[in-house]
């Protein structure tokens, strides 16, 4: 395939590149005017360090809200994300996965993490660059978060846990120089393939809670896990 199909540019309900708040965002940051893989990785270090990582009230929401929110998981950050590079011109799908709970061990705690599936919906972003397919993951953790597993954790190869699942937390594969970048995989159980976007996923497979947990996870349980994530990237116990 030389070409992605233009299916892979267009707007959904999700992906909501169309809205003023997106296009604003695109114009002023001047993305369009650069070179292909600087316009990717300008937009990548976007949606990695200036959404921070969080947790949304939920996994399907459109990219202008989880632009509005100002945080994100894998699924809400990866939405912005595809909106973003379809408003840039690079085609773009979503790959889903679940991956294992444990690896949230740490960033969710007590009642949050037993709420949650023992398997956790997931999705990675891929890019049509230079005629093959790139895998974008290490946008999920915004680099201050990332900095501060690794001074609680000095020097440990191997992890999983606190949002991570990785082969190397002290050098982990998550800065955009044109390759696959991965900062979960390690994690990953199922994987459900690639769509056109994550409109189709959804109502394929649905997303990670339902009915009262939903509910509770929406008006309590969230809060408790930001201030979590906020704590540890600030460094307090």
């Amino acid at each position: 395939m030389s070409d992605a199909p233009s299916s892979l540019l267009r707007s959904t309900a999700l992906l909501d590149f169309d809205h003023p708040d997106i296009e604003r965002l695109v114009v002023e940051r001047g993305w369009r005017t650069l070179p292909m893989q600087d316009r990717i990785g300008a937009v990548y270090d976007f949606v990695r360090n200036e959404i921070a990582f969080g947790y949304n009230e939920a996994d399907d929401l459109p990219a202008t809200r989880v632009l509005a929110d100002g945080y994100g998981q894998c699924n809400t950050k990866g939405t912005l994300l595809m909106a973003l590079l379809r408003a840039v011109g690079v085609p773009c799908r979503f790959h889903g996965f679940t991956i294992d709970k444990a690896l949230q061990r740490g960033a969710i705690t007590g009642l949050a993490f037993a709420l949650a599936p023992r398997r956790i919906i997931h999705s990675w972003v891929e890019v049509w660059f230079e005629n093959r397919w790139v895998c974008l993951e290490g946008f999920i953790l915004d680099a201050d978060y990332l900095r501060s597993l690794q001074r609680r954790f000095p020097g440990t190869r191997r992890f999983c846990g606190f949002g991570a699942a990785t082969p190397d937390l002290s050098a982990p594969a998550v800065e955009w120089r044109g390759e696959d970048t991965f900062i979960q995989k390690e994690g990953i159980v199922d994987d459900f393939g690639a769509f056109d976007d994550p409109d189709a996923f959804y109502a394929r497979h649905g997303s990670n809670l339902s009915g009262a947990k939903r509910w509770l996870f929406v008006r309590v349980v969230r809060r408790w896990m930001n201030d979590n994530v906020s704590r540890i990237r600030a460094g307090r116990p």
